[in-house]
């Protein structure tokens, strides 16, 4: 019987006693640069689906894939600096990993290896549209293997700045809770960009759509929760995740577009955001408040994620449901909510033009079916998260 461990609230913690002229010198530049990264990365590819909504695949150097690989080129300065560096200035240190003569922190190797294979990508993808033309699904091989690259860059980003946590003072982990937690956040981002076609709008009425989420949201909640010893951590990664979407709901519509490719059945003049984030803040509060309450820190790690996960599918479903029929209302056709964007080729007679939701479940039993299975799955998701978040706790080179 396992049990979770998660390091002792600090002092500085929760006192945020450190100035910010000390914190800004306990985070090391190249922390900021890799987080830069992976920031450039999450506003390029929502960039980029805007893109193909609004104008289509008009060339492959467009500004969204631009900031899509200058992740991966960050990822390459960043953590090729840091493992030629310490290979050749710190042969002896013991707070570092070798690999083939290599020597550098793990977090290093990760995220190296993930820009590596993004930027490998670039021209699988050139000559995949080249043969096959547009995308008909976000999934297609080379945008996996582009996927694959930049979570590889965000979780070596992670375990790099759980490294430096691990072996720092008091106020240097205290100051570097905020990137911790901005990648947090961004993590939420990538992993719904992952499940885009599964958690549209005219989905959010089928227990396909919750399954979706229950898949990865409670786990990557139950993992920062774990890593920061945060009491709101859940909170922050949420509000984090909510805060980036609403800056790109509300920001691409500022920007001028028109489609270059037909048919065209929708008539734009600007960028067409992806949509309104998913009220995933409602869930991660009230993880926040249960793992308090119950001192879940102490419990065996599958009891813990058999409380947590159906909690998040409950209140999710509570807080999603009737939003989603808010959505599809009248008074969300406005630039606050923006239900009333459509892609250029949206035909007019379908579900999301005439605002209507598409039953994916044929029948109410097999629909309680599919919920049964996300009440399931969650806790799976958030046992993974758990022992994940763990097991990155202990990094400390």
């Amino acid at each position: 019987m396992s049990s979770l461990a998660v390091p002792e609230a600090l002092p500085a913690e929760r006192t945020r006693a450190a100035t910010s002229a000390t914190a800004a010198a306990a985070v090391p530049w190249y922390v900021w640069t890799a987080l830069f990264g992976v920031f450039s990365g999450v506003v390029g590819a929502h960039w980029d689906i805007s893109w193909h909504r609004s104008i289509g695949r008009d060339a492959f150097w467009t500004a969204p894939h631009i900031a899509i690989y200058l992740k991966g080129v960050l990822a390459g300065i960043t953590f090729g600096y840091l493992i030629l560096s310490t290979t050749f200035a710190r042969r002896d240190a013991t707070d570092v990993v070798t690999i083939w003569g290599l020597k550098g922190p793990l977090g290093a190797f990760i995220g190296a290896w993930g820009g590596v294979m993004m930027l490998a990508s670039g021209p699988f993808d050139n000559w995949w549209h080249d043969a096959y033309g547009l995308d008909v699904k976000i999934l297609s091989p080379p945008h996996v293997m582009l996927l694959f690259g930049a979570h590889a860059v965000t979780f070596g980003t992670i375990a790099l700045v759980m490294g430096l946590r691990g072996r720092g003072n008091a106020q240097q982990r205290q100051a570097l809770l905020l990137p911790l937690f901005l990648l947090g956040g961004f993590t939420l981002v990538e992993f719904m960009i992952l499940e885009m076609e599964y958690i549209r709008l005219t989905l959010m009425h089928s227990a396909e759509f919750y399954r979706a989420v229950a898949m990865s949201v409670p786990g990557i909640l139950a993992m920062y929760w774990i890593m920061s010893g945060h009491r709101w951590a859940c909170t922050r990664v949420a509000g984090i995740y909510t805060a980036f979407l609403l800056l790109m709901q509300w920001g691409l519509p500022l920007f001028p577009a028109e489609p270059k490719l037909g048919p065209v059945y929708q008539h734009l003049t600007h960028f067409v955001p992806n949509g309104f984030p998913l009220l995933l803040i409602v869930p991660a509060i009230a993880m926040d408040l249960v793992l308090r309450a119950t001192n879940a820190a102490s419990r065996n790690r599958w009891l813990v994620a058999a409380i947590v996960g159906p909690l998040f599918v409950i209140v999710f479903f509570l807080a999603q449901w009737p939003f989603a029929s808010f959505l599809m209302s009248p008074l969300a056709r406005n630039a606050i909510f923006g239900s009333h964007y459509f892609s250029y080729f949206t035909v007019p007679t379908s579900y999301g033009a005439t605002y209507r939701f598409y039953a994916v479940e044929p029948s109410t039993m097999e629909f309680w079916r599919v919920m049964a299975m996300a009440l399931v799955i969650a806790p799976i998701s958030a046992r993974l998260g758990l022992g994940i978040g763990q097991w990155l706790v202990r990094i400390k080179r």
